[in-house]
């Protein structure tokens, strides 16, 4: 049974023996330090990518993305206005990604100015008693990069470490926690999720890219044929592995995770058929993990399972602007899987809802922070809780019509406009409790 903060503190006359850490459990409250949280990524926010691999693909013809990114949010310019909407909803900590094609824009040209842009965000963070969260990569690289192959190529593992390493000497003093790649088994999830029919599509867009490059083949980090999964995960692997070790020998004491996107996977009937996908989605990816300091999970949707593959959200379920179930527990669910696997603390590095009735993302937070409670009172050892997004923004072939943000911008003017979830993140995140 879970006691609200009025029948605990009508329980506290005549049960004022009991321990701190059981009445702090009963009152709902979060374990101290715990980070709360709200995230974005460069492409999808800061405008004008113009020279990365996604900018490329949003661009030649025929392509899978529903529209170019363009100014996106404004948020190269606009950065500090995000931040301080962190500060005034409430929480203690920002996710933000570094941009690799402008702090590196040909092969080992770094960019000073560009690094003290981010130094700038990171100092800002400080200023401000927010945490700053840095991932290194969250997909979009060089046009050089894609040039040679994309992580096709057999160097780029070094590639990516040579650009963190340095990228860790300009900025590494202050960040808080980094995160090397953001969901680098995405293309193997898409895989399954997306229809069979844009697979032919992404395809073409790929050799589009390549022949405007001169390069035979390439491979974007969230973007990929399906005949190279092989080939992008071993360079994945071998890309994170070699990353960590360049961030920590520059300072060893920086936690270093990687962030999964995992679904709530759940069988129907027999489990052999979701056994094999989650071995086939996270499970590298779950041991390399064991090596880290925590592993960061990103949770949309519970996916059920039947033996012949998967299944449709049940009837009558609330559904995304995808057309996924918008199921609470899952995130809870899919913590207890990763921390299970990995051994490492967990932190919520994205959890959200593609809806444009901002209610559903309010009674979303609520029930999945409720159950991810419970799940740290059973001993789930979770560092924090980051939202997805901050903003609405760029949302990758879907474009600008996904919108997950705590907050709308204005796409003219580029105002910000907190929605009610915000307010309702903001309260539980202030007092550490639900």
């Amino acid at each position: 049974m879970t006691l609200d903060r009025r029948t605990f503190i009508a329980a506290a006359a005549i049960g004022a023996a009991l321990p701190i850490a059981a009445a702090r459990a009963a009152d709902g409250a979060f374990p101290k330090g715990f980070l709360w949280g709200a995230a974005t990524s460069g492409h999808q926010v800061e405008g004008n990518n113009v020279n990365s691999d996604i900018w490329l693909l949003e661009h030649v013809k025929p392509t899978v993305f529903a529209e170019p990114s363009g100014d996106a949010d404004n948020s190269f310019a606009l950065w500090p206005v995000d931040l301080d909407l962190v500060k005034s909803i409430g929480l203690n900590s920002y996710r933000f990604s570094l941009e690799w094609s402008r702090i590196e824009p040909e092969p080992g040209l770094f960019s000073i100015a560009m690094l003290d842009h981010y130094k700038a965000m990171i100092d800002g963070c400080r200023a401000r008693g927010l945490a700053p969260l840095v991932t290194f990569n969250h997909y979009a690289a060089p046009r050089w990069f894609a040039a040679r192959g994309g992580w096709l190529n057999p160097d780029a593992p070094a590639l990516f470490a040579r650009f963190c390493e340095r990228s860790a000497r300009h900025l590494g003093a202050g960040i808080a926690r980094a995160m090397t790649l953001n969901e680098p088994n995405i293309v193997p999830m898409l895989d399954v999720v997306l229809p069979p029919q844009v697979q032919p599509l992404i395809a073409a867009t790929l050799d589009s890219a390549a022949k405007v490059l001169g390069v035979p083949a390439l491979a974007v980090a969230n973007t990929a044929k399906q005949s190279d999964i092989p080939t992008l995960t071993a360079a994945l692997l071998a890309a994170h592995r070699q990353s960590r070790q360049a961030i920590k020998s520059v300072r060893p004491d920086l936690p270093v995770g990687l962030t999964l996107a995992m679904a709530d996977d759940q069988a129907v009937g027999s489990p052999e058929r979701r056994n094999a996908m989650r071995k086939q989605l996270y499970g590298m990816w779950l041991e390399a993990a064991r090596e880290d300091d925590f592993i960061g999970v990103q949770n949309y949707e519970r996916v059920l399972w039947g033996p012949e593959g998967r299944l449709p959200p049940p009837k009558g379920a609330v559904l995304t602007q995808g057309g996924g179930e918008v199921y609470a527990p899952s995130l809870a669910n899919a913590c207890r899987y990763a921390h299970e696997q990995a051994r490492v603390p967990v932190l919520v590095t994205e959890h959200g809802v593609s809806t444009t009735d901002d209610k559903v993302r309010a009674d979303l937070i609520r029930g999945a922070l409720a159950d991810l409670h419970k799940a740290i009172g059973e001993g789930l050892p979770v560092l924090g809780y980051i939202h997805w997004s901050l903003l609405d923004n760029y949302e990758w072939v879907g474009g600008f019509s996904h919108t997950l943000g705590l907050c709308e911008v204005d796409r003219t003017t580029f105002k910000r406009t907190p929605k009610p979830s915000a307010a309702v993140l903001g309260a539980i995140a202030r007092r550490n409790a639900l």
